[in-house]
């Protein structure tokens, strides 16, 4: 017998309960958008921002202020100890820059003076990285330039999939990736160039009407917006590990929106073509329908994959564990708004009629199907 999670008469209306959605949304990116604003920004990593990082282990547990005070004697600018894993022996130490010299000598004279301050508890440095702020600045530039090269290419497949407008967002991706390309020589710079193609992009496919494009990337841009809130809340840094896991988060949430679409488009295409107007089912009853349809395979896809994201947050240790915690986040929010973000932008911006026509493909008479040829 086959496994079923949730029972096939499954008739949950998710439409109904579209604004409450909205608002728990709302609500999150405004505690997001206030914690960025409270700590000044984004709070960017070593990788992004410049400087050192050095993860320290020492081999029995020591109070951070203990650790700080060790190193007071050596010039770290902005240094900051931050307690890594479980219990105390395992610290990161971030500064903005070192003083002039190699990587070795600023290795042994940190350990020198850990050594001398604290005797009794041996010490190992198990990783340093410099990274100098043009370096962090470049990598900031082009992590952000694949964020929105991803949804611009989601935005081409998506229109010729769903709703057969290869060309016109063919055009217009090659218009968004030339005021990119124009920014990167301009006092402006590429970084707010992406954003105005951002918006231009979303601006756009809301005018073509192409919704499944704009249901799709609305639903993109809130679950990176609201996995970057969150994550600045929990005071995590944003490096490298976080965009590499912000882009599988783009990619996983896109593919639970895509089978939604999927059969949104066909039950749209089970409507028979000479059904009056009247007699229509209402676009809301197709996006439920749909929901209904693909929750069991929604669920159990999130849920194995929550399985595997929780067992690298738990057991994986320190250094994927900003990147585990990027994917749970993600996954959960994922999921979330490709029921309750994606397909209510199709009943927002428009009608099942609109959809159901778009869905027909065009009827050609074969020579000689009456008679004349």
């Amino acid at each position: 017998m086959a496994f079923t999670l949730l029972k096939k008469t499954t008739n949950i209306d998710f439409v109904g309960v579209r604004r409450y959605a909205y608002a728990l949304s709302l609500f999150i990116l405004l505690l997001g958008a206030l914690s960025v604003v409270w700590h000044g920004g984004l709070l960017y990593g070593v990788d992004f921002a410049g400087g050192v990082m050095v993860q320290v282990q020492f081999e029995r547990d020591v109070p951070d202020q203990q650790v700080k005070s060790a190193l007071a004697d050596i010039d770290l600018p902005g240094l900051t100890v931050q307690r890594i894993g479980d219990g105390g022996r395992d610290y990161m130490l971030r500064f903005s820059a070192a003083a002039e010299g190699a990587t070795e000598n600023l290795r042994a004279n940190m350990n020198s003076a850990l050594s001398q301050r604290l005797p009794d508890n041996p010490v190992t440095i198990q990783r340093l990285e410099m990274v100098g702020p043009k370096v962090g600045s470049d990598l900031r530039n082009m992590a952000v330039e694949a964020l929105f090269y991803s949804v611009l290419l989601i935005t081409v497949y998506i229109s010729g999939r769903f709703e057969y407008s290869w060309f016109a967002a063919g055009i217009l991706a090659a218009v968004l990736w030339a005021v990119v390309f124009a920014a990167g020589y301009t006092p402006v710079g590429r970084m707010w160039g992406v954003a105005v193609a951002m918006v231009i992009t979303v601006i756009m496919t809301w005018r073509l009407r192409l919704n499944f494009a704009l249901g799709a990337i609305v639903s993109l841009l809130h679950d990176v917006f609201l996995t970057l809130g969150l994550l600045t809340l929990l005071n995590r840094e944003i490096d490298l590990n976080i965009i590499a896991a912000l882009l599988t988060l783009v990619g996983y949430s896109l593919n639970d929106t895509i089978i939604v679409f999927d059969r949104i488009r066909e039950n749209l295409r089970n409507i028979p073509v000479k059904t009056a107007a009247a007699d229509m089912p209402s676009m809301g009853s197709i996006i439920n329908k749909s929901v209904n349809q693909t929750l069991s395979r929604t669920l159990l896809t999130s849920a194995t994959t929550l399985a595997a994201c929780l067992s690298l947050y738990l057991l994986g240790g320190s250094v994927i564990h900003d990147f585990a915690l990027t994917i749970l986040l993600g996954v959960l929010i994922g999921t979330y708004s490709s029921i309750f973000v994606a397909s209510p932008i199709l009943l927002a911006f428009g009608d099942v009629g609109q959809y159901h026509r778009s869905q027909q493909a065009e009827s050609y008479e074969k020579p000689g199907e009456h008679g004349v040829v």
